[in-house]
Order: structure tokens, then sequence, then C-alpha cells
């Protein structure tokens, strides 16, 4: 029998028993990791840098970047540690943080894509008041709105969930600490409490879905009553973005909570819960510049500075050598 006072560290679900698969692992989360901060720390500094790109898309932009890099590197880095030392412990605490700083992430993050929705809406379907329904102080409110409120939910399951009894060992099927494989270790009816608030926030992420869908029903009517081919192409991508993103972040996390037993197993879990929590952050960013002409050329201009730059300095500090002139130097 263990209850909260005697576990000090929980078990995570290991990739692979051989070393080889192991150290495949680390490099493939590696490689992930590597492609989701270089993706979305080049969207963070060409927005942040280029003053063409300040408005309001960009920057609910610029915030769903953040967040990415918070969700990705909250589960990622003690998954690859964890593949490169051989073992499966993670400490009490860090479990604690680790569930908190994700769920608080991937809950700010579906509020966000949620008003980026409403952000497009009024873009497409009220042009003439976009400025004033979308105004920075109004962007700010909006974007704060979503970090504060994911914080207090991922603050009140964290809290509650670890706050549960637990009789039933240690061992998590999952390879980072997430709710529902918590719950399966507690022994006592209290663990009510914290399905009474997943019951909750489904029913607020439901609202959320709804709203996105009516946004875009409201959306692509009004684009197909565009005359010119060019708009409507301009209009569609600007929105076909974000609804990828919307959609792969929705349709990979109803999969792997909601599957029916009959098509569960665990290399199936897995693979899904790899999907959507590691895979998107890597991909947004690349979702996101991929049909958008102006975030494109403006990351174009970045490099490009930043090379000419190099050049430069190069350059400057070659001129500032001494030159011997053609005249031997002493040896010693």
């Amino acid at each position: 029998m263990f209850n909260n006072s005697s576990i000090t560290q929980f078990l995570l679900l290991a990739f692979a028993d051989t070393r080889e698969l192991q150290l495949l692992h680390f490099w493939l989360f590696l490689g992930i990791y590597l492609a989701a901060l270089l993706g979305n720390g080049l969207i963070i500094t060409t927005i942040a840098c280029d003053h063409h790109l300040h408005t309001p898309m960009y920057f609910f932009l610029l915030n769903l970047s953040l967040l990415d890099l918070g969700s990705i590197s909250s589960i990622v880095p003690k998954s690859m540690a964890n593949s490169l030392w051989n073992t499966r412990e993670i400490s009490y605490p860090g479990c604690a943080a680790q569930h908190l700083l994700f769920l608080f992430s991937i809950s700010a993050e579906y509020f966000l894509l949620t008003i980026m929705a409403y952000d497009r809406y009024v873009a497409i379907c009220k042009p003439l008041h976009y400025g004033t329904l979308l105004g920075s102080r109004a962007c700010v409110h909006m974007a704060a709105a979503a970090w504060g409120t994911g914080f207090l939910n991922a603050l009140l399951h964290t809290a509650n969930t670890f706050s549960l009894p637990l009789c039933q060992g240690n061992v998590l099927d999952q390879f980072f600490c997430e709710i529902p494989h918590i719950l399966k270790l507690s022994c006592s009816h209290s663990y009510l409490r914290e399905v009474g608030l997943i019951v909750v926030g489904a029913c607020l992420a439901f609202g959320c879905f709804v709203f996105i869908v009516v946004s875009y029903v409201q959306i692509f009517r009004a684009v197909l009553r565009i005359p010119s081919e060019q708009g409507r192409h301009k209009a569609f991508s600007t929105c076909l973005p974000h609804l990828a993103v919307v959609s792969m972040f929705v349709s990979t996390a109803i999969f792997a909570h909601l599957k029916p037993p009959s098509m569960s197993s665990p290399s199936l879990d897995l693979v899904v819960s790899v999907l959507y929590s590691v895979v998107p952050p890597a991909v947004n960013p690349l979702i996101y510049s991929m049909r958008n002409q102006e975030l494109k050329d403006a990351l174009r201009k970045l490099i490009t500075g930043c090379y000419s730059e190099a050049i430069n300095f190069l350059s400057s500090s070659a001129k500032q050598l001494p030159c011997n002139s053609g005249q031997a130097q002493p040896v010693f």
C-alpha cells in the first residue's frame, strides 16, 4: 500500500527496453525539440522585430508560439533525459510541476485558438469594425484572459489531483505526468472531485469548440460571397492555417482520451499521446508560415539581415587584424 507521504517518485512509461531504441528515441525527440525551438523562436523574433507584423493576428500568433515552447519544454527534456540515462523516474514534486506547466500551456493555447477564431471572424465578416473590436488594449486583455484562465485551470487540477491519496503503486502508463493516469493510482472516492473538474473543463472546451465552428461557418459564408477569386484566396490563406492547427489539436486530443477501449493498446496510446503533446508545437510554425506570404517575407528579411550583419562583422574584424607587412616573425 502507498500513500502520498510514502511516494517520493513516479515511474514513467518507457519508450523501449533495448538501449539502441532508447537512444533512437532520444535523438528523435531531440530533433523534434530543436525544430520546435527553431520554428517558434523564429516566429517570435520575426513578429517582435518587424513592425509591419504588429497586428492582432500576429500578436496572437506570437503568444501561441510562446505557449508551444512552454508545452513541449515541460515534457520532452525529461523524457529525453530518461532515455539517455536509462531510467524511468520522476520525482513527486517534478511530476506535479510537469503536470502544472503542461496543462497550463495546452489550456491557454486552446483558449487562445478560440480568440484567434474570433479575430478571423471580425477581420472577414466585420472588417469596418476590426480596429474598434480588436484594438491593442482589447488584444492584450484577451491574451491575458487566455493565459490567466489556463493557469487557473491547471492550478485547480494540479492541486486537486496531487492531494488525492494514492495506494495503487507509483507506475504511470504514460511517458509524462497526466491526470487520467494519476487518477488510476487513487484508492479513494475523493477522486470524484477531480472527475467533476474534468467534466466542467470538458464543457468549457466544448463551448470553445462550438464557438470556433460557428465562427468558421460565418467566415466561409462571407468568403464565398467575395466576388474576386484573389480576394477569396487571400481570405482563405489567413484562415486555413488556424483551422489546420485547431483540427490537429482537437482531433488528436479527442481520440487519445475518448477512443473506445477495444482500440486501446500500449503502442497505440503512446503514438497518439506523442501526436497531441509533442508534434503540434513543432509543426505549428510550419503550418502558419507555409501559406502566409507576409510572414515568409518577414522571415526572409530577418534571415538576410542577420546574414549581412554577420558578414559585415567578420569583414570589419578581419580588417582590424594586424598585418605582418611581409616581415618574418621571430621564432621562440
